[in-house]
């Protein structure tokens, strides 16, 4: 399962206006980054047949099968402070993360 805070709902319908995107959120992992995986997210048309569909208030959230091991129990939250604003992995199978919060090793 993966979870949107509240906040997140509201920045990726703000998002989905901004850029006219009608269709669903598509969160993925790929081999990358500092700690060996990193965070993928854009917004897709249409799901594939391998995905994995979520539904959180209105915002369809596409995983692909080879991802949905390493963010099964995920919750996306978004923040903002004087630095600006971004959205926040809670991930339970990141055994370590990287500091700038996008970058991850699963256990």
């Amino acid at each position: 399962m993966i979870q949107l805070s509240s906040s997140a709902i509201g920045e990726v319908k703000r998002l989905q206006k901004k850029h006219a995107a009608n269709g669903l959120l598509r969160i993925g992992v790929e081999t990358t980054g500092c700690k060996g995986l990193a965070y993928q997210m854009k917004f897709d048309q249409s799901p594939q047949p391998e995905d994995h569909i979520f539904d959180c208030e209105a915002i369809k959230i596409a995983v692909d099968s080879s991802s949905l091991q390493y963010l099964s129990g995920l919750t996306l939250d978004y923040t903002e402070d004087l630095m600006g604003g971004g959205f926040r992995f809670y991930n339970p199978n990141a055994v370590e993360t990287c500091t700038c919060g996008h970058s991850f090793a699963a256990g």
